[in-house]
């Protein structure tokens, strides 16, 4: 892929690094399982936000107070990109192989490429959408298809809304929040309404049947895929705008193909490595750089 300049590829890095860490994070996350949903869930994010509060303190980076509507905004964003998205994703494995919903969520760079550009106040580029459908065919050579039913389609579209939404609810607060504000609010907000589910559902004691396994994976997820991830995705939204971000989404299934084969020494079919290449040749496409890089929101430093 080649890119007219540094500061042009600089750009689009911590969204990418952070997309090969959730990717990265499938082994991971597969070792919960068999563990109660919510309060790892719950455990994971209030590490995450303790962490996040003291990078930001060490680092001297602003974590501006919400005021007036972005409140709402950052409520709607845990609620959707956090809770639900988790539960849609669980709930969406007792209807459809996961390779399923994984598909269905592999389609967020279309959905980012139209949706995103209005959000910032202008017009979906021809670029960006062709390069978009271009991704999100190959991440879907790179997962496969899965069988599913009626049900598993309805939570699938659902998980795929709320991974939008984590994105686009974020655009509107990125000018004054910034990454780091945006990161730490909706982590500590997430924590509380996972916590608040953990407590109904599961109960106060659910933490004592986790195991060290279990603990290890929640310690990973909290710092890697939560606490770091979050703030790599946000800086890039807020420099490139969320169409062009959105295409990095699509090197997530290819980071977890990766650590497939690192984990298990299988490797992947000829069918994956076509899916990696499409997923490259969108990128190659969406992300040149053009005559003048137009950054669509300021963020607070």
């Amino acid at each position: 892929m080649h890119l007219a300049s540094t500061s042009h590829a600089s750009a689009y890095l911590p969204g990418a690094l952070g997309m090969a860490l959730v990717g990265g994070s499938v082994a991971v996350s597969h070792v919960l399982t068999d563990a109660p949903l919510m309060t790892p869930q719950a455990l994971r994010y209030a590490a995450a936000a303790a962490v996040l509060v003291g990078i930001a303190r060490i680092l001297g980076r602003p974590v501006p107070l919400p005021r007036g509507r972005e409140w709402a905004l950052l409520g709607l964003l845990a609620a959707t990109g956090l809770v639900l998205f988790n539960v849609a994703l669980v709930r969406g494995a007792e209807h459809a192989e996961p390779a399923a919903i994984a598909v269905a969520v592999a389609s967020v760079p279309v959905v980012l490429g139209v949706v995103g550009p209005l959000l910032e106040g202008r017009s979906p580029t021809a670029r960006i959408l062709v390069a978009a459908v271009v991704v999100t065919a190959g991440s879907v050579l790179v997962q496969g298809g899965g069988r599913t039913d009626g049900a598993g389609v309805a939570w699938a579209v659902l998980a795929l809304a709320c991974e939008a939404a984590f994105t686009l609810l974020a655009v509107p607060l990125l000018p004054r929040l910034g990454p780091w504000g945006v990161s730490v609010h909706s982590v500590v907000i997430g924590t509380l309404m996972f916590t608040a589910l953990a407590l109904v559902t599961e109960g106060p004691t659910a933490a004592g049947r986790l195991d060290a396994v279990d603990w290890a994976a929640i310690a990973y997820l909290s710092v890697l895929v939560t606490a770091v991830a979050f703030v790599l995705w946000y800086a890039t939204v807020a420099r490139v705008g969320s169409a062009a971000a959105g295409l990095l989404t699509g090197l997530a299934p290819v980071a977890a193909a990766a650590v497939g084969v690192v984990v298990t020494g299988d490797v992947p079919s000829a069918l994956v490595w076509v899916g990696v290449a499409v997923v490259v040749a969108g990128l190659a496409i969406g992300l040149r750089a053009p005559r003048r890089l137009r950054r669509p929101v300021v963020v607070a430093q």
